[in-house]
């Protein structure tokens, strides 16, 4: 029998995600009785208290958790730069539960960071990839009504033309972006300076949504995909723990980018579901693999 998960009110200020949902009856039905880890979840989830906070709290905080090339962060350590930039949107950027901000860089701690951040915020993350051009960013932050990017600023450029006029060639009103690895003023870093290391997570609901994926695009044009936060949770308590079966000892590593929800699974839901560690790679080339 299929169970209906209760859901509690939503947190989303800006409810453009969830007004651009299919009407109900179109939407899937989900069989959360088919596992009890699934049907005990609660009305209200923010992935990133489960996957994070939650991690620290359980006393993992010392416990590796990304590795990468010159250096290793902890789980406390990404806790509380997570933290940092989770203040930055709320008190600096005006970020209101519900608004989409994307996220683009190569594979590193900050990306995996903002990700988190932009989750404890109640924020909607679209992540992007550094191979994507102007037109391709263009697109999305037109489709999802995009008006705050964080970006390594190794690959600022073409995120700032992106931000500033829409495909028809309007200015893109009120849009701002933010680089991070920059000593520049009024970089994300700067920004972060003397920010508070902890953060009281948005009480999202369960299916307010956390995610944008786009689609490729090899058909056409992407397609936005929206995810729920208990989305994040049930992928690592369905396929991960019962396919993949990881430990905490274990160390993950892949070529995908975050901006790929295979990528995002594979080099931090999943290993941070369990308090195992991974590799981040900002160029999975075979021999640096």
């Amino acid at each position: 029998m299929t169970e209906i998960l209760p859901s509690g009110p939503t947190a989303h200020v800006d409810t453009f995600c969830r007004d651009s949902l299919p009407p109900p009856g179109h939407m899937p039905h989900m069989d959360y009785g088919v596992l009890p880890e699934l049907a005990a979840y609660p009305s209200h989830i923010n992935a990133a208290t489960e996957l994070l906070d939650k991690r620290v709290a359980a006393g993992d905080g010392d416990r590796p958790v990304l590795h990468f090339h010159g250096g290793r962060w902890t789980y406390r350590q990404l806790l509380e730069t997570a933290n940092r930039i989770a203040h930055v949107l709320v008190e600096d950027l005006g970020v209101v539960p519900g608004n989409r901000v994307l996220l683009r860089g190569p594979n590193n701690p900050m990306l995996a960071a903002c990700w988190l951040a932009v989750l404890k915020a109640g924020g909607v993350v679209v992540c992007t990839m550094p191979l994507l051009r102007i037109r391709e960013l263009t697109y999305i932050a037109d489709k999802a009504k995009i008006r705050l990017a964080l970006t390594d600023a190794r690959v600022a450029a073409e995120c700032e033309s992106a931000m500033s006029t829409t495909a028809e060639g309007f200015p893109r009103e009120g849009a701002r972006v933010i680089h991070f690895h920059s000593a520049e003023y009024g970089s994300l870093e700067s920004l972060m300076s003397g920010k508070p290391t902890t953060f009281e997570n948005c009480d999202t609901a369960a299916d307010d949504p956390a995610l944008i994926g786009f689609t490729s695009g090899t058909t056409g044009q992407g397609k936005g995909t929206i995810h729920f936060h208990r989305d994040l949770m049930a992928v690592c308590d369905t396929f991960a723990a019962h396919v993949l079966k990881a430990d905490r000892d274990d160390i993950f590593c892949g070529s995908p980018p975050l901006a790929f929800t295979y990528g995002l699974g594979g080099l931090l839901l999943f290993p941070l579901h369990i308090g195992a560690s991974t590799l981040l790679l900002e160029q999975a080339s075979p021999p640096q693999l």
